[in-house]
């Protein structure tokens, strides 16, 4: 995350290049680049992301229409690449539940329902609440990736929190058990961007080892409805190596789609990052996997 406050009344903005993932090379074909090494990358996080489900040995669910407005599991996504994953996995179909797109399905004899919200807290916000309005929910899971808070932790390392942070408020909510993880550490679901190094190292010291801009806001909403809620998250990037700045912010739109007036400005003034960009992507890409079957994975078991 970047930006001295967290809690900045700006449009809130992702903090990674998750958005990208899945477009990056049609992108990059788009603008009429013809860079071997950056497709060979692409290709090998698609090629990655689509073995990682065989090897996990998750549970593939079955696409069908839902015959009614309840579901057991509801996996909740900020970006449509973070659902991509949970889609192919889990052979989910769209379909309408009163005026909200879910994609819908089963895993082993329940139904499960995935619906993208949007970035940030006020799209988690209006998202989830229109889905619990619309469907009767047993379990909510927040899916999806997150930004580390110090240059250690690897890429595509499983974030299970103790506890979720409210950076507006201060709350603190502590997601259900889910699987057979062990919980640690918490996540601090903030506002704006946040890569300022004094601010990162104060959250580190409150003992936050991931940061978010959603999980919170769907916890806030499921306690007060009294459903039970866990979280899969995974990172993708980190907040403190300087590979993610304001330019790189405006290339995403709140929906999780690229800008593409944005990306096109991008690299055309920096031809030189297209390497760099392509790990991001990668990176991203492989988080969202990764947490797709950790939280298929959790499901199935419970």
């Amino acid at each position: 995350m970047g930006g001295r406050c967290c809690c900045s009344s700006t449009a809130r903005q992702d903090y990674s290049l998750g958005a990208h993932a899945n477009v990056l090379r049609d992108l990059m074909i788009a603008l009429g680049i013809e860079r071997a090494t950056v497709e060979e990358g692409v290709d090998r996080s698609v090629d990655h992301a689509s073995g990682l489900a065989v090897r996990s040995g998750t549970r593939e669910a079955s696409g069908v229409n839902m015959p009614s407005n309840q579901a057991h599991f509801a996996f909740i996504c900020a970006m449509p690449m973070e659902l991509t994953p949970l889609v192919k996995k889990l052979a989910l179909t769209e379909t309408q539940v009163a005026d909200v797109t879910v994609h819908s399905g089963t895993l082993g004899d329940r139904d499960v329902v995935a619906i993208v919200t949007g970035m940030g807290i006020d799209y988690a916000t209006t998202g989830t609440e229109r889905l619990l309005d619309a469907m009767s929910i047993g379990h909510v899971v927040s899916v999806g990736i997150t930004g580390a808070v110090e240059n250690e932790t690897p890429i595509g390392t499983l974030i299970l929190p103790e506890a979720v942070v409210h950076s507006q408020t201060g709350a603190e909510y502590r997601p259900a058990p889910l699987g057979d993880g062990t919980p640690q550490g918490k996540m601090y679901t903030a506002v704006g961007l946040t890569t300022d190094l004094d601010a990162i190292a104060e959250l580190r010291d409150r003992g936050v080892v991931s940061l978010d801009m959603e999980t919170a806001a769907i916890a806030l909403l499921c306690e007060e409805r009294g459903i039970p809620w866990s979280v899969f998250r995974v990172i993708s990037d980190r907040a403190t190596d300087g590979s993610v700045d304001e330019e790189v912010f405006h290339m995403s739109n709140m929906d999780g789609t690229p800008n593409e007036a944005a990306i096109t400005a991008y690299f055309e003034k920096h031809p030189d990052r297209l390497e760099v960009m392509a790990r991001l992507a990668e990176g991203a890409t492989l988080a969202a996997d990764t947490a797709a079957d950790a939280a298929i994975r959790a499901c199935s078991q419970s």
